[in-house]
């Protein structure tokens, strides 16, 4: 995999991370077998899941990448514990669009892979427990897509939460828009990490306003998408929390740093970088690395960052895991690498040696114990080591 340093303007100090699910360089090898699927595996959770996309327009801001685009879009995916909704389609993975043209970028040919539906529900009716939903925001690693958390968002809509998958445009993979248009990275890939970095956060700045007027009852979106029924009012945003992945990690704590509303934060195996590495935050953060290059024993930002945290803390370690081992990565890199040429010695760096079933298990129990926590109040998995997890280092 092709590894890129993101730089913290405070400390001056790398923090690794990397690209998004593949590097596009690798092209497919040719085959007369039939086409790979990728389906993930079913959420567990008491409620079924419904989900909406809606396209938003950020007018007071012109787009920080291509500045021939006069404001800001972005595509996000609500996702929310159902009330019934099983006569309704499931969403895909990927909107075809956007999996059309992220599977093209990796050399596959047309049908060759076929990347499967979510378990949520398009437009079903808001269900769940009574009363508003704590909110999870979801930013994933650079040059990757929302879709690759949707394992982490199906888990924590099936208990009770209402989760926003964010793509950031001209950052993120292939990003479908209504009508057909997609845009993708006009570099070919994230190079500006401290840019990306402060883009990312008045994305996720926005996406909280925009929540604000759903909240209060309004349609946030430009298209006026048909909003499922319940979902204005829904979201508590006295009770909001963040995670992502890589880039996504170091914007969760960034954008806390920058708006108050975000309550606790989430990183899986992402860095640290700018203002906030210096100044710490005074809520509930957890970090979670991998035994590699980017963690914390190896990363000079991520340990000062840490350091300079004041409020709850912890810091876990998913031995065995490498840093693709999170979001839906850990299942669909292992179907598509013999299709790009990638050896098992080259698998084995993307998504370690962390069986596939148990690196979903830790992302199915440990998000969700730590929103539990932090945003209802409840729950103990996070006191300490359990023996339900060996494989999970604790240090407070």
């Amino acid at each position: 995999m092709n590894r890129r340093t993101l730089l913290s303007s405070g400390a001056a100090l790398a923090a690794a991370t990397t690209l998004g699910p593949l590097a596009p360089a690798a092209a497919a090898r040719p085959g007369r077998e039939g086409p790979v699927c990728f389906q993930l595996p079913a959420p567990d959770g008491p409620y079924p899941v419904g989900t909406v996309a809606l396209h938003l327009a950020d007018t007071a801001r012109p787009d920080p990448w291509v500045p021939s685009r006069p404001c800001r879009e972005l595509m996000i995916s609500v996702w929310y514990p159902a009330r019934g909704g099983a006569g309704r389609p499931a969403a895909p993975w990927m909107p075809p669009a956007a999996a059309e043209r992220y599977l093209a970028s990796l050399g596959l040919p047309p049908g060759r892979v076929r990347l499967g539906s979510s378990h949520g529900r398009e437009g079903a009716p808001v269900g769940g427990p009574p009363g508003p939903l704590p909110v999870v925001l979801y930013s994933p690693g650079a040059d990757a897509s929302r879709s690759f958390g949707t394992g982490v968002a199906e888990d924590l809509a099936g208990h009770g939460f209402l989760v926003v998958t964010v793509d950031h445009t001209y950052d993120a993979a292939a990003v479908a828009f209504p009508g057909g248009r997609v845009e993708t990275n006009p570099l070919g890939g994230v190079v500006d990490y401290a840019k990306a970095l402060a883009v990312r956060t008045a994305d996720i700045r926005f996406v909280l306003d925009r929540l604000a007027v759903l909240g209060a009852g309004g349609h946030p979106g430009v298209c006026r998408t048909p909003l499922p029924a319940g979902l204005r009012g829904a979201p508590d945003l006295r009770r909001v929390g963040m995670l992502g992945h890589s880039l996504g990690g170091a914007a969760t704590a960034s954008a806390m740093l920058a708006d108050g509303r975000i309550g606790v934060g989430m990183s899986l195996d992402g860095g640290a970088a700018g203002p906030v590495v210096d100044a710490g935050l005074d809520r509930p953060f957890l970090v979670v690395d991998t035994p590699g290059k980017g963690g914390m024993d190896n990363n000079p930002a991520l340990r000062a960052f840490w350091s300079h945290l004041r409020g709850w803390r912890l810091h876990l370690t998913l031995r065995g895991a490498a840093h693709h081992s999170f979001g839906d990565d850990v299942l669909i890199l292992p179907l598509l690498a013999p299709l790009l040429g990638r050896s098992a010695s080259d698998l084995e760096e993307d998504v370690g040696t962390i069986p596939g079933r148990r690196a979903q298990a830790f992302q199915r129990a440990y998000p969700r114990a730590f929103f539990d926590l932090h945003l209802r109040g409840r729950g103990h998995l996070l006191d300490g080591p359990s023996p339900g997890f060996p494989e999970v280092g604790y240090d407070r």
